[in-house]
């Protein structure tokens, strides 16, 4: 699915005719001189908010505008995105969104202050990553097929810690207690620094987590990486199989920070918008950052993440329903 939809990407900017010159050039766009916010739905220090800032600086040089980020966090992103759905629709408000879009319809089906699919339109399908599944260092195993040989001897022993229910690593965690037929306790936290702390502490015993996250503990010693949820191993973590590796062909979970508009957005601006964001993505000394932390470089057209948004949220409505997971 994933080389789908990069495929589709490539042919959806051939389609629209964008090359960098030709969009950047737009007259209709490069009258208003305002700046640019890129509402970011977390606060400072997240990946959300790192890969915001790393693009930032270079885009602002590629459209001849002030860019600006702006932190918005709260209720699992939604205002944030609340703010972005009511903004008015000339390109100078972007939503930087995160695998939550997607998946919030599946949380809150209905109760959305917002339509996620009607009332935003896709910019690009930035970025991309998997979840490193990272262990305290007394947990048993060395990887996750010895982990998962342990949990299964010990029913009910070990738990893993998430961002909070209905966030993707809890969901991609109970996909993977599935697969595995393993029983291990999911504990629910406030965000991936508590639940990397309950790790530190040995009160949890794995996450599911970005790499950008679980860096500095992995370099420490302080935990230990078992599997990355992507479907190649990580640059940085060479030794580290996936998890199609271990045992579970089928199993694959990726993080994703898409740009959105309003969706009343004119298609010159969309166009513009698009045609700079994939020349700032590629940018060596932004894509090398990005890469860095365990990003990979998408950089596709606006109706690329529209439809990677509806094919997620797809998979993970049907998830729940076949599971009956409670995701209170």
């Amino acid at each position: 699915m994933q080389n789908t939809v990069w495929s589709r990407s490539i042919k959806g900017l051939a389609a629209l005719g964008i090359s960098y010159t030709m969009a950047l050039g737009s007259v209709a766009y490069a009258v208003d001189d305002s700046p640019i916010s890129l509402i970011v739905p977390f606060p400072p220090g997240g990946s959300t908010d790192i890969a915001a800032r790393i693009i930032q600086p270079v885009l602002s040089e590629h459209l001849g505008r002030t860019v600006i980020v702006e932190n918005k966090p709260g209720a699992a992103t939604q205002i944030a995105s609340s703010y972005v759905a009511r903004s008015k629709p000339n390109g100078n408000t972007l939503l930087v969104s995160f695998d939550s879009h997607s998946i919030n319809p599946v949380v809150r089906p209905g109760a959305l202050p917002y339509d996620t699919f009607k009332d935003f339109r896709g910019v690009t399908f930035a970025l991309r990553f998997p979840l490193v599944i990272g262990a305290s260092k007394e947990t048993p195993g060395n990887n996750l097929e010895e982990f998962i040989v342990a949990a299964k001897q010990a029913p009910d022993t070990y738990s893993y810690a998430s961002t909070g229910a209905g966030s993707l690593n809890h969901l991609a965690a109970e996909d993977l207690k599935r697969a595995a037929g393993m029983d291990i306790l999911h504990v629910p936290y406030g965000g991936g620094g508590p639940a990397i702390q309950a790790l530190l502490s040995n009160v949890s015993n794995i996450t599911f987590l970005s790499y950008a996250a679980l860096k500095s503990q992995i370099e420490s010693g302080n935990i230990k990486p078992l599997a990355v949820s992507g479907d190649k191993r990580l640059r940085d973590l060479p030794n580290v199989p996936t998890v199609k590796e271990s045992g579970y062909p089928n199993f694959e979970a990726y993080s994703w920070i898409g740009i959105f508009a309003p969706a009343a957005t004119p298609n010159d601006t969309i166009n513009t918008l698009t045609a700079a964001f994939a020349k700032t993505l590629n940018t060596p000394q932004v894509k090398d950052r990005l890469e860095d932390l365990g990003f990979e470089v998408m950089a596709t057209d606006g109706q690329s993440v529209d439809n990677y948004a509806q094919e997620q949220f797809q998979r993970w409505d049907n998830f729940v329903k076949e599971t009956g997971l409670s995701l209170e």
